[in-house]
């Protein structure tokens, strides 16, 4: 057993079992503590909840409470290895929740047969929570489930693994093209992946200027194009009108590799035919689709960023997940809209073009970050972005019309 699998699996297990606890929020010494808690006191907010179902916000901790909700079916980079095999990622985001927002929240796996069951099941149970963020869920079912239960609540559902990705990704590319004198509406992009990451993380590149017909999709047959018959209706959209058929042939000349498939699946010297000072994004975890001693070896001129913590330019969910939702709730918006993800791509990619506090150098044990080809996105342990990344999606949803109270007091306090 390694020393870091063995670290790993003992801090899982001890002192106690997992990584989350309930905590009370409120005394329980006295006789009169648990009459006000239980019977007869809690009568009172049952009837209050009754009369209006939004005093339930008022009464109990559903507007501060997300549910982090998985089946098992894409967990990580290890596959489809069943609900209970997922628990420890689950627990892991609720953890994350937690540490960065203040955010409660608890883990669910859902054992069921049919997709069907499951949006069923989530949507039974939604009115528990405050928002609810889908995990490790395959695609294509992953888009169906999120849209549907998107339909069925009425509290923001979040698929982590699609939207998430993509904003902290569109963040990091759009100051690698500033970086790299490059403009997103002629960027010609090449994505490695075509399962619920990369069609998002494309969707919502296209949002940000990028052109449609630049980008070359590939899956496990070569690149996506019109005259395949063999795609999916989430595949289709990004079916190119080309002649381009392998890996090699879509990099030639292209500005952008976004790898979201597997590791080493980008041969070195295929970054020979790139464009000049070309973009490479390496997000598969562990192993990134290219090494970046390798990369570097080859192209001095280019940035790379992977979805690793020992890596300079990590790609990481973290750096969007709490505070999306830690906006969302604060307002009460009903769902996560296009103008929400949006406002957390600017935020995110604004922290990273300012002085960096000494507390983050020592947390990433450097001596000193700038904007540049090392640094083009925060570090997951930047104070700053829960304030701006939250206070800009909170904003947002008040804008485009879907929250539901105004916003806090404390975001207009500096």
């Amino acid at each position: 057993m390694s020393d870091f699998r063995e670290q790993a699996l003992r801090y899982h297990a001890e002192p106690r079992p997992g990584k989350i606890s309930i905590e009370i929020s409120k005394p329980a010494e006295t006789v009169t503590d648990l009459a006000l808690a239980y019977s007869p006191g809690v009568a009172e907010p049952v009837r209050e909840i009754a009369a209006d179902a939004d005093n339930v916000y008022k009464y109990t901790a559903k507007g501060n409470l997300v549910a982090v909700i998985s089946n098992g079916t894409a967990i990580l980079g290890l596959g489809n290895l069943g609900h209970l095999a997922s628990k420890p990622v689950m627990e892991g985001k609720a953890l994350l929740f937690k540490r960065f927002a203040n955010l409660d929240s608890i883990d669910i796996e859902v054992s069921h047969r049919t997709t069907e069951e499951f949006i069923t099941t989530v949507a039974n149970i939604a009115d528990t929570f405050g928002g609810i963020n889908l995990e490790d869920i395959k695609a294509p079912e992953c888009f169906e489930i999120e849209k549907e239960l998107i339909k069925r609540c009425n509290i923001p559902v979040f698929h982590d693994d699609q939207h998430g990705t993509a904003i902290v990704t569109a963040a990091g590319m759009l100051n690698a093209l500033e970086v790299q004198g490059k403009e997103i509406g002629q960027a010609i992009i090449v994505c490695m992946g075509a399962g619920a990451a990369a069609i998002a993380c494309m969707e919502l590149l296209i949002k940000c200027g990028a052109m449609r017909e630049h980008i070359y999709m590939l899956d496990t047959k070569g690149v996506i194009h019109t005259r395949r018959n063999d795609l999916n209706q989430y595949k289709q959209l990004f079916a190119n009108n080309t002649d381009k058929r392998t890996l090699e042939d879509a990099l030639t000349g292209a500005d952008v590799f976004v790898g979201v498939s597997g590791p080493d699946v980008l041969p070195p010297e295929a970054l020979t035919l790139m464009a000049p000072n070309p973009i490479i994004f390496a997000c598969s975890n562990p192993d990134p689709e290219i090494k970046p001693a390798l990369a570097h070896a080859v192209r001095e001129d280019l940035i790379m960023a992977t979805g690793r913590s020992d890596y300079p330019n990590q790609v990481n969910n973290v750096l969007c997940f709490p505070f999306i939702f830690r906006g969302a709730l604060d307002v009460r918006a009903s769902v996560i809209n296009d103008a929400m993800k949006l406002a957390a791509v600017e935020a995110i990619r604004a922290i990273a073009k300012e002085p960096v506090p000494q507390a983050v150098l020592d947390a990433a044990k450097v001596d000193k970050l700038a904007f540049g080809k090392s640094y083009i996105i925060p570090k997951p342990m930047d104070a700053r972005l829960l304030p701006r990344v939250a206070r800009a999606v909170a904003e947002a949803a008040v804008a485009s019309g879907v929250a539901r109270i105004a916003m806090p007091d404390r975001y207009f306090q500096d």
